[in-house]
């Protein structure tokens, strides 16, 4: 039945989920699917699903419906951490026909046997302590750069986090089907690595809940530093407390591992930290912020910060609005709190309203754009390598040097892909940064 048939995929989320989604789409495509965009006519929709915030969920229906208007009889899956927390929720959503959780979504081409529309959804779901296992991911979407997924789930516990109840325990690939993994995403041509996972500085720990690390992160980024033909190796978040010195000296002589970090912070407050149940305070995060730019000073700093959390009066906000102006980083991930169902922090006393959670939203943006424009003018003059990315934006190609500076030119289709040297020589009315091409030799 499926020799001729279309599926489109949907991510919402993070990197992980394109990596899971990716894998997932390859394996249609060795049972015969055609993959097709999402905005074109397909016989089966598949959405991975996010729930970090409340607007991923919402965005969740807005997808389907896109589905619909496409194709209203087309068979509509959802799979991800949504789908693991509410699937009941997502059943009902009108036009959705599958829902699988967190130890089901790899197996979907097993569910399509009957491809006729429900009058609500079919569930296959889990407890999350079945999510024991481990399934290795990487995304070859484009011919720039891969998310390989070296680790999933997470052990801490976090008070506003729904994670550990999507993705169940902290599980990790093997150190040898990584760099097996690394090594077919070198063959394709693909010039960078962005390494991703729940908590991949926890890597190395076993399946079925084995706490014993049989690698660690520091021994799987020494040798992916030794596969061949991989141009760049980036980390794509790190818990500040797992960011160890060693690390940090390790990325700055290292062959291929790119100065930048994103480091989740959440709070600048330590006694919001506390209620988070955080395991670090903003003392070690100073301290491992401060380390990065002494033995890298060009090196990007991104860093995540939640608003709004209960509790968090206007002195603890500029507590940390002061901590993060004060602190040499380059750009802000900021979230507004939204409180998720069966999370500790749910249920706490001192519930910020809406309208202030969303203008200490937006003064945190504001900083954002004031830091990265800093971060950028810093960066004029030097010489950097710039990998270009294969989408025409209004006319421009775009790429990002080694440590994340955002560039842009005239579209070239004969730039995608390439890596080319530059000298950063102004900041665009957009904020992405102009360039010369320079000789190789400028940069040796």
């Amino acid at each position: 039945m499926n020799g001729q048939k279309k599926v489109a995929f949907h991510t919402l989320g993070c990197k992980l989920n394109f990596s899971e989604t990716s894998t997932i789409a390859r394996g249609f495509e060795q049972e015969g699917f055609q993959r097709v965009s999402f905005d074109q006519w397909a016989d089966i929709y598949v959405i991975n699903t996010c729930s970090v915030t409340d607007n991923a969920d919402k965005r969740f229906k807005t997808t389907v419906r896109q589905a619909q208007k496409v194709n209203p009889e087309a068979f509509i899956a959802a799979v991800g951490c949504y789908a693991q927390l509410k699937p009941e929720e997502l059943a009902a959503v009108d036009g959705v026909d599958l829902v699988l959780g967190a130890t089901e979504k790899f197996k979907l081409t097993d569910y399509l046997n009957d491809l006729s529309k429900k009058d609500i959804g079919e569930v296959h779901s889990c407890e999350i302590s079945e999510a024991d296992f481990y399934v290795g991911s990487y995304s070859i979407g484009d011919r720039t750069r891969a998310f390989l997924k070296v680790q999933d789930g997470c052990d801490y516990k976090c008070t506003y986090c729904t994670i550990p109840l999507a993705r169940g325990i902290s599980r990790s690939d093997t150190l040898e089907n990584v760099l097996k993994n690394a090594a077919d995403i070198s063959a394709r041509g693909i010039k960078e690595i962005v390494l991703t996972g729940v908590n991949i500085g926890d890597y190395g720990k076993g399946e079925f809940g084995n706490k014993k690390h049989e690698h660690t992160f520091m021994e799987l980024c020494k040798a992916l530093d030794e596969v061949p033909g991989i141009e760049r190796l980036r980390i794509s978040s790190i818990e500040p407390n797992l960011l160890k010195n060693e690390l940090i000296d390790f990325v700055a002589g290292s062959k291929t591992f790119v100065p930048h970090f994103h480091i989740p912070l959440q709070s600048g407050s330590n006694e919001i930290l506390g209620l988070m149940r955080r395991r670090y305070q903003r003392e070690l995060y100073l301290d491992r912020v401060t380390r990065i730019k002494k033995v890298m000073p060009d090196a990007c700093i991104g860093v995540d910060v939640i608003v709004g959390f209960p509790g968090e009066t206007d002195e603890h906000f500029l507590e940390t609005y002061h901590f993060l102006n004060e602190l040499d980083i380059s750009y802000l991930h900021v979230f507004t709190y939204s409180e998720r169902d069966n999370t500790v922090a749910a249920d706490m006393e001192g519930v910020v309203p809406k309208d202030v959670r969303h203008k200490r939203s937006k003064m945190l943006r504001g900083l954002s754009v004031k830091k990265r424009r800093a971060f950028y003018e810093s960066q004029l003059g030097t010489a950097r390598k710039v990998i270009f990315e294969g989408e025409n934006k209004k006319g421009y190609i775009q790429g990002f040097t080694e440590n994340y500076v955002r560039v842009k030119a005239p579209w070239d289709p004969a730039l995608v892909g390439n890596i080319l040297p530059v000298e950063l020589t102004e900041i665009d009315a957009d904020g992405a940064v102009r360039f010369n091409l320079v000789p190789e030799t400028v940069l040796s």
